[in-house]
């Protein structure tokens, strides 16, 4: 495929923006840390709340790599190079990581660091739940991560380079047992650094609740990026109408599998009665917090599912990015319905509904950071990957009716 296919210039403008709003926010979070001693586990805690959302952007992006090589489709050769700046985003994203690594060896964020004398079930759960093996256990998650990343991102660069197709089939060959391992990763990885906020609750299938999150807030916020960047050159001459469409039915996908997900955990544990796992709905499910629950009920998947039924939606691009930003802040918010209520190191016992200032600085600092070193990657390589034999034809699959 021939012709220019390098990132618009105004990416440059966005890169100063972001490290700029971001390193801002960093410097206050920071500051009212170090002044108020008393707010540094709520600073931990909201920055927990932003490295989920952004974080789990990057690390999302490596599993929908995987599924795209796995599967093909027109709609994963367009978004490809996207995808792959956001895995490169991994080194930022174990940066962003290491106040949470810090903090966790201090003891200022998880209450299972301060177990309460004759707790029995920390007692037995402590040969895992140990601040040593907890911190090796992230190290190693990145570890694996940064093994895929670099597979796959050696490979796609030379493909462009030397245009040989059988680098293809090889990241396909090796997407698929990798994705199983990808999922087992951040099902470990969910566990450790949300659910055990409540160091005597657990739920089965909270490791795929974050697998399918992290892969909606990847979709979309790629749909977002894809959007601005199919009204520029070289993208208006690659992204098309189905394009879009295809991306709007994965969403709409991910949507009610969230919801699926997360109805089938709540029916479980509520018909279940146990009173150690019924806690954590009983004060999700009280004032604030309940009406939270609610709306997370009807605009994080009654809202986005209703739209999405629309075709016309789907395949205009302006719209569906406005969706695709609107689910992005859904998410957040749902991040926040988990974390917020945890136990502090001090409580021990779910919080009352509260929400501090720092809750929305912290995730415009690890935002702005991360998108920073995101659009820094985007603009190291051609927006499409130029030799891929199935270039041309996805193009012409987004043309169509």
């Amino acid at each position: 495929m021939k012709g220019n296919f390098d990132a618009p210039e105004e990416i440059g403008r966005w890169q100063t923006i972001a490290l700029g709003v971001g390193g801002i926010a960093t410097v206050v979070i920071l500051a009212a840390a170090l002044i108020m001693p008393d707010m540094r586990e709520q600073a931990l805690r909201s920055w927990l709340l932003g490295f989920c959302l952004w974080g789990g952007i990057g690390i999302g992006s490596i599993g929908i790599l995987l599924l795209q090589y796995l599967t093909g489709g027109a709609w994963g050769v367009v978004i490809r190079r996207i995808l792959e700046a956001a895995s490169r985003t991994l080194p930022i994203v174990f940066l962003l990581f290491l106040p949470i690594l810090i903090g966790t060896y201090f003891g200022a964020i998880y209450a299972w660091t301060h177990p309460k004398p004759g707790d029995k079930i920390m007692e037995i759960r402590d040969a895992y739940l140990n601040v040593p093996f907890w911190a090796l256990r992230a190290v190693l998650y990145f570890v694996l991560w940064y093994v895929m990343v670099h597979l796959l991102n050696k490979w796609s660069r030379q493909v462009d380079e030397t245009g040989d197709w059988s680098l293809l089939q090889k990241a396909s060959r090796f997407s698929g047992p990798t994705m199983v391992f990808f999922v087992l990763i951040v099902s470990f990885a969910a566990i450790d650094w949300t659910m055990s906020l409540d160091q005597h609750w657990y739920s089965t299938i909270w490791g795929l609740l974050f697998v399918v999150g992290w892969a909606l807030a990847c979709f979309a916020f790629v749909i977002a990026i894809l959007a601005w960047l199919s009204g520029r050159a070289p993208m208006n001459r690659v992204v098309g109408k189905r394009h879009f469409h295809d991306l709007g039915k994965l969403v709409l996908a991910l949507v009610m599998v969230w919801a699926y997900f997360n109805f089938s955990q709540f029916l479980i544990i509520w018909s279940g009665n146990l009173p150690e796992e019924t806690q954590w709905y009983i004060t999700r499910m009280s004032g604030g917090w309940g009406v939270i629950g609610v709306a997370l009920i009807l605009l994080h998947f009654a809202f986005p599912y209703l739209v999405l039924l629309s075709r016309d939606i789907k395949r205009n691009a302006k719209y569906l990015a406005m969706l695709a930003i609107f689910i992005l802040v859904m998410r957040l918010v749902d991040l926040y319905y988990i974390i917020g209520p945890a136990p502090t190191t001090t409580s021990h016992g779910e919080l009352g509904f509260h929400i501090s200032w720092m809750d929305f600085v912290a995730p415009v600092a690890v935002g702005g950071i991360w998108l920073w070193w995101f659009f820094t990657e985007l603009r190291k390589r051609p927006l499409v990957p130029i030799n891929d034999p199935f270039l041309e034809s996805a193009i012409e699959h987004g043309k169509g009716h």
